[in-house]
């Protein structure tokens, strides 16, 4: 295993806030919100219990030819304009094709057309159905046509740990490009998944916010009166490579990828373990991976859903390992501007984490009207300052079925 660093070179992002990476860093600085009322007809169709979500800032197939987006589910084309951005601000590496690898996550997948596709069997009958169905809501359709679209060969995988998945994947390929396995590695997530029938079953277990008549405020984290999640879409992706090679190209370089963690709850398929106890194991291997201590840990990017118990679980989590030195650490908590994005959640707040690394920023939390005495973390609606000297970011992702996942980023 190479013990060369592995670091950042290009970034993407495609969110409720912002088409661009610059574009949603730009708008989370500012305090803005992605949330708002949905205006479908399915929402009244359905009588569904909650109204609003966090949808993306640009459509998907208003960025991509009408030809290659007609091929692919939302999710799939939020990964390639994701993707995309990110390996132009890579500056487009010069690698060979059986050296350059995709780790391309997703929670759910190709959800619309298969349940598209579903309504068109009972409608119109089989032979209505197009032929590429399966293609389309295959979970791995956004790591195929990020591959696809690069010449990328030397592997294409996919995770689907709920919203630990694009974490993880992160984490994959840090661990792939040590391995030796590629040079280049572009990794992410995806998600589209603002449907009816999603909206429905999470409003079911009492796990989205129902502020109908205030949807900006809805997702705040922190918050004594925080009721549940706000639904999100979009993608986000990361160009990796060694640092060695990336200095010789001369590539600007966001920060290093140094450690990782990934452990599972085996607890509840649902809610997590009330004490964070797989969550504070997953930040002490990234830590450890990062040769880290907590001390030098200088920004966290929470996990922060918003819901009544995930939020209180993870600060466990977190003075479990940081002890009181965790009320010091400036904390964001950015589902409260973007929503949750599901599988895509970790990748975008990973590309938050590394441009709070770049600035010297920790971006604000907006929403928190009153903070839960229960959760003493140092949040903010404005932006905190870093300091000067090295600094030390941790992301973390955790997801149903008791995943959890934690990366760790550095300055260079």
């Amino acid at each position: 295993m190479s013990t060369s660093r592995i670091v950042v070179t290009g970034i993407g992002a495609s969110s409720p806030i912002g088409g661009t990476a610059p574009d949603s860093w730009a708008a989370l600085m500012s305090g803005a919100s992605g949330t708002r009322t949905l205006d479908y007809d399915w929402v009244a169709k359905h009588d569904l219990p909650v109204t609003f979500a966090a949808q993306a800032a640009v459509r998907p197939d208003t960025v991509l030819e009408r030809t290659e987006a007609k091929r692919l589910d939302p999710s799939a084309q939020f990964a390639l304009v994701a993707a995309r951005e990110a390996w132009a601000d890579a500056g487009e590496p010069d690698v060979e094709p059986e050296r350059l690898g995709v780790d391309f996550a997703t929670g759910i997948g190709g959800l619309w057309t298969l349940l598209d596709a579903w309504d068109t069997l009972k409608e119109k009958g089989p032979r209505r159905v197009m032929p590429m169905t399966v293609p389309m809501l295959m979970p791995n359709a956004a790591a195929a046509a990020v591959s696809m679209h690069l010449n990328a060969r030397a592997y294409a995988r996919t995770v689907a740990s709920a919203c630990a998945s694009s974490t993880e994947s992160i984490v994959n390929a840090m661990e792939h490009l040590q391995l030796g396995l590629a040079d280049v590695v572009i990794a992410g997530g995806a998600e589209s998944a603002i449907h009816p029938l999603t909206m429905a079953a999470f409003s079911s277990m009492q796990a989205l916010s129902k502020r109908n008549d205030d949807p900006s405020r809805a997702s705040r984290p922190y918050s004594i009166d925080r009721d549940g999640f706000v639904m999100g879409e979009g993608a986000a992706a990361l160009v990796l490579e060694r640092e060695e090679d990336a200095r010789a190209r001369g590539a600007k370089i966001y920060a290093a990828v140094v450690g990782g963690g990934i452990t599972a709850d085996s607890y509840h398929i649902t809610a997590p373990e009330p004490e964070g106890l797989g969550a504070s194991r997953a930040v002490r291997l990234a830590l450890e991976q990062a040769g880290a201590t907590v001390d030098d840990v200088t920004h966290i990017n929470a996990h922060a859903t918003s819901t009544p118990t995930g939020d209180i679980a993870e600060y466990k989590a977190l003075l479990s390992v940081f002890g009181d030195r965790v009320h010091e650490i400036p904390v964001s908590a950015t589902k409260a501007s973007t929503g949750h994005l599901l599988g895509g959640t970790g990748a975008l707040e990973a590309v938050f984490a590394l441009l709070a690394l770049r600035d010297r920023l920790a971006p604000p939390t907006i929403n928190i009207s009153e903070q839960d005495p229960a959760i003493p973390l140092r949040v903010s609606g404005s932006a905190i300052p870093l300091g000067d000297g090295p600094q030390l970011a941790i992301t973390n992702s955790f997801g149903f079925g008791g995943h959890n996942a934690v990366a760790a980023f550095t300055t260079v």
